[in-house]
């Protein structure tokens, strides 16, 4: 692999020549450089967005180098404000393990299943108070109030609080703990990973050279893919859902999909030419690189059956509801969340609202809507329930 092609769809590169440079040591010192990708497990599911970093180190995997994926098992409690107009909920140690663990898994989809996965609770969590003294006088307070979310926040008057100013200095050291060579993260970890390289310095390492990757705009076309936001396609949706997601995407999209999704170029002028034809073929490459071509094509034609065609789907998720139980209330609202199809009552009311629920065919605008005999609920173009009153 060539150094354009590691190159390739990078934003930046911290020093300039730093690529070229850690490579060089690589072959001077004989040994494999150590690739360091940072995630904090804050959800269950790895998007379409990590996946841009994720396949950049497995360029690096694939040339001999020790990629290290970095599970942010003890940087989740304090929560990355990058980004970030507030303070990040805090999840609960039950929460960050069981993300934790589907990273682990979840990541074999992309890299060769040689990379080591580390966890900075090994080493976080047994600095002592001394040490911890030692890591803040590493950089000044000027130093971390100057990067733009927190300048933004305090100019707005939005409280920051002091255990966030502690996060660049844990990402750094874990750069220290790791002798990391090479980190590699979205533009969005910019000032993160540069506090690496300062954070190195000051312990007496070689500064790890910075790669910064785009960030992939989300689903509705405005903010970077997130699972806090719901904007994203999981890289373990099943098949149905991967395609039908991507194919929701605005057509302004379509460019940078490919190219970041799919490392293909392909021009506005070609998309607009048939953007419908050009979006099933995003949609159904993206389904077959993360699942198989069987699956991607079962993917289309479900898609095509059920929202171009508008024919009910063969399968349908059963639900079952006792009307004999104590708490049973079958209003359509609380119907959609017993059954899966919402998330909460404040959204299951906003779908109904601005009509996106169909009960037996017929669109319903009224939340309270008593549901009382077997019928089929569909919401959106896509999710449907076959809900069963015993």
């Amino acid at each position: 692999m060539d150094i354009k092609e590691l190159k390739h769809n990078i934003v930046e590169l911290i020093p300039r020549n730093g690529l070229e440079g850690k490579l060089e040591l690589a072959k001077k010192e004989g040994r494999p450089l150590r690739i360091k990708l940072g995630l904090d497990p804050t959800a269950p599911d790895i998007h379409l967005g990590h996946a841009v970093v994720i396949k950049k180190i497995r360029q690096f995997q694939d040339m001999g180098h020790e990629v290290i994926l970095l599970v942010g098992d003890y940087t989740t409690k304090i929560g990355d404000p990058s980004g970030r107009s507030k303070t990040r909920p805090i999840l609960s140690d039950e929460e960050i393990k069981k993300n934790a663990e589907t990273y682990a898994k979840q990541v074999g989809k992309i890299l060769s299943g040689k990379e080591r996965i580390a966890y900075n609770s090994e080493w976080i969590s047994k600095l002592t108070a001394s040490d911890i003294i030692k890591l803040l006088s590493s950089m000044t307070l000027a130093q971390i109030t100057t990067r733009e979310d927190f300048a933004k926040r305090i100019s707005e008057n939005t409280p920051i609080f002091m255990h966030e100013l502690f996060y660049p200095f844990v990402q750094g050291y874990d750069s220290v703990a790791l002798k990391s060579d090479i980190e590699i993260g979205g533009t969005d970890q910019t000032f993160n990973m540069l506090a690496g390289r300062d954070i190195q310095k000051f312990y007496g390492q070689n500064q790890q050279t910075v790669i910064t990757m785009p960030l992939l705009v989300g689903l509705d076309g405005v903010e970077k893919m997130s699972k806090s936001l719901g904007n994203y396609v999981g890289i373990t949706d099943a098949p149905e859902e991967m395609y039908g997601k991507i194919m929701s995407i605005p057509d302004a999209l379509m460019a940078s999909y490919f190219n970041l999704c799919l490392d293909k170029e392909v021009s506005v002028e070609e998309i607009n030419k048939d953007s419908m034809a050009k979006k099933k073929e995003l949609a159904f490459g993206i389904v077959e690189l993360y699942h198989s071509a069987v699956g991607a094509q079962k993917a289309q034609d479900n898609f095509k059956k059920t929202v171009q065609d508008k024919e009910v789907p063969n399968e349908i998720k059963e639900f079952s509801l006792d009307n004999k139980m104590p708490a049973f209330n079958p209003s359509l609202r609380l119907m959609l969340v017993a059954s899966g199809l919402a998330d909460s009552n404040s959204e299951a009311q906003r779908l109904i609202e601005q009509g996106g629920v169909d009960v037996g065919g017929k669109k319903i605008k009224d939340p309270n809507f008593v549901i009382n005999k077997d019928c089929i609920i569909k919401v959106g173009k896509r999710h449907y329930r076959k809900i069963i009153i015993k």
